[in-house]
């Protein structure tokens, strides 16, 4: 029994381990996605932002984040803030065999440390969302404080209230993988910032024109895509926290076809759609009903068939191209469509999820959207809001005529084809 038990800790703790790696590159797939959607003159400092996002968020979630959302004890609103864990520390082996698999949360069992991994790569995706909507006009530090607040305290909160056992979680609120907690609660940070920051200059005409501003590299943009596709079997299998017995087993294997299918089917609707709506086939569009897709089947790849996976990641392609439309007309500039991807269809995946799971209900879910967009929105609204009378949170029109390649990091990313600079390249 015992080796038993030392197997099946073992096999758990390196399936985690593993579906953090495979989501923390997403954070690769992320920084080309975004590069390849800003102009050339703004590469260089949005990859700047990724790779520091990432390491802020790995760090206030080590000091601080990990113990907030999952505290020894809390009310269900207030967690008891524990800073314990980073001063590392993990389960007696003792206690884990005499335990045994049966006494630990959900059957889980596994290393603490391969849990603290994997949350900490969720929480640096959510920061990721943020990065693209506010790209080519905002200050690089601004942002990079923001982060510290987001990834150290709004996001752990309302990760408590669902994935702690918080408040919501004992209301019946589902969210297998994190449409909410994780998407939902990005796009919203992102929307308190981009009403804040405003348009990029010359995105929008008096008249109310909108100036299409493509982006430099859609070879990049498209790779980055693919990686996110790839990184998602890590996001929403190692969700299902365990894999050591044939029903674990065969529920992840369901987990990664769904996941995988709805994807597939953000795809060819957002492409059929944009052909249906301009007469071409628009490849950023069918970039973002992929993820559109991954977005929506993330609150739930579980309980639906292939087909049904397929049907909720088209209607969130469908969606997204129609959210992206919408956002233009009423002037709230997005260059990458993070919060149509991630919020308007984030909330369409939360729905969703009554479509296929019995013990979901309207009322609940409508109850976790509500108080997670609040709470992330009004918090980061003022976070954003004294960060922009403290630092302010924009660059200079010249340095965004010019780029904030060369106003925040000094350096361009392509230097052999920007040397028209300020040519809107």
């Amino acid at each position: 029994m015992e080796a038993i038990l030392e197997t099946k800790y073992a096999l758990d703790t390196f399936y985690f381990l593993v579906t953090g790696a495979l989501v923390m590159w997403m954070a690769a797939g992320f920084s080309m996605l975004e590069a390849g959607l800003v102009r050339s003159k703004n590469t260089a400092e949005i990859l700047t932002k990724n790779i520091t996002l990432f390491a802020i968020a790995c760090i206030m979630y080590m000091v601080m984040g990990y113990g907030i959302m999952y505290p020894a004890g809390g009310d269900g609103i207030i967690p008891t803030f524990d800073f314990s864990f980073m001063f590392g520390g993990d389960h007696d082996p003792a206690m884990v065999l005499a335990q045994g698999a049966e006494g630990w949360y959900d059957g889980s069992y596994y290393s603490r440390m391969s849990d603290f991994f994997f949350q900490m790569v969720f929480v640096a995706t959510a920061m990721s969302i943020i990065s693209g909507a506010v790209a080519e006009r905002m200050k690089l530090w601004a942002f990079l404080a923001f982060t510290v607040v987001m990834t150290g305290f709004i996001y752990p909160i309302q990760g408590y209230w669902k994935w702690g056992g918080g408040f919501l979680d004992q209301a019946g609120f589902l969210d297998f993988a994190g449409s909410g907690v994780v998407h939902l609660a990005g796009a919203a940070a992102a929307l308190a910032g981009v009403l804040l920051l405003g348009a990029r200059k010359g995105k929008y005409g008096p008249n109310g024109e909108i100036t299409p501003i493509p982006g430099a590299n859609m070879p990049i943009a498209t790779l980055g895509t693919f990686v996110l596709w790839l990184g998602w079997f890590g996001f929403n299998g190692g969700s299902e926290l365990v894999l050591s017995n044939v029903g674990e087993a065969n529920a992840v294997a369901a987990v990664f076809v769904n996941t995988n299918m709805a994807a597939s089917g953000g795809v060819v609707a957002a492409l059929i759609l944009s052909r249906l709506m301009f007469g071409k086939a628009d490849l950023t569009m069918a970039l973002n009903g992929a993820l559109a897709g991954l977005v929506a089947i993330t609150a739930e790849p579980l309980t639906p068939i292939p087909l049904m996976a397929t049907v909720i990641g088209a209607l969130g392609g469908i969606l997204v191209v129609l959210s992206i439309l919408t956002l233009d007309k009423i002037k709230i500039d997005d260059p990458v469509g993070a919060i149509s991807v991630h919020g308007v269809v984030g909330i369409w995946g939360l729905l969703a999820v009554t479509l296929t799971n019995p013990d979901a209900t309207l009322g609940a879910q409508l109850y976790g959207i509500a108080v997670i967009f609040g709470w992330v929105f009004i918090t980061s609204f003022i976070v954003w809001m004294i960060l922009k009378m403290v630092m302010g949170i924009r660059v200079s029109a010249e340095e965004e005529f010019d780029g904030v390649d060369l106003a925040e990091c000094g350096l361009e990313a392509y230097p052999e084809f920007t040397g028209s600079r300020g040519s809107g390249l």
